[in-house]
C-alpha cells in the first residue's frame, strides 16, 4: 500500500462500513507515478485501492460505491472497460467525475465504499 501523499487517511471504518480515500496509480514499491494506457493506470489504481481495502480488512467484492475521476472525457469507454474487468456483478453504483486535474497529475482517480 502507497503512503498517503497529503493529510488524509486511506481509509476509515465506521460501523460495518469502509471509506477509501481516492487511489490514483502510484506504483507502491516506489511512489511513483504510473504513466502507461489509461487501462494500465485503472488498474493500478484499483489494485491500490484492493491493498487499502484489505489492510482494511475488507475487499473488492463489498464495495458498493465507487467514484472515479478523469481528466480527460476521451478516456471514459476505457475506463469503463478497465473498470468492468475488476468488479463483478451487481456492479458498485458510480459515478464517473471529469475534472480538471488531479495530484500528481495522475489521470484518474478512484475512492470507493465497502460494507462488510
Amino acid at each position: 500500500m502507497s503512503k498517503p501523499i497529503a493529510s488524509y487517511s486511506p481509509y476509515r471504518r465506521h460501523g460495518d462500513s469502509v471509506y477509501c480515500s481516492g487511489q490514483i496509480p502510484l506504483i507502491p514499491e516506489t511512489g511513483a507515478l504510473l504513466h502507461g494506457t489509461i487501462t494500465e493506470e485503472v488498474h493500478q489504481a484499483i489494485d491500490n485501492l484492493s491493498a487499502v481495502l484489505a489492510d482494511a480488512g475488507s475487499g473488492l467484492e463489498r464495495v458498493v460505491k465507487t467514484t472515479v475521476f478523469l481528466i480527460d472525457p476521451r478516456d471514459y469507454a476505457e475506463m469503463d472497460a478497465a473498470y468492468r474487468s475488476r468488479f463483478s456483478d451487481p456492479l458498485p453504483a458510480r459515478e464517473a467525475v471529469f475534472v480538471a486535474g488531479l495530484p500528481k497529475q495522475a489521470r484518474v482517480e478512484i475512492s470507493a465504499v465497502a460494507c462488510d
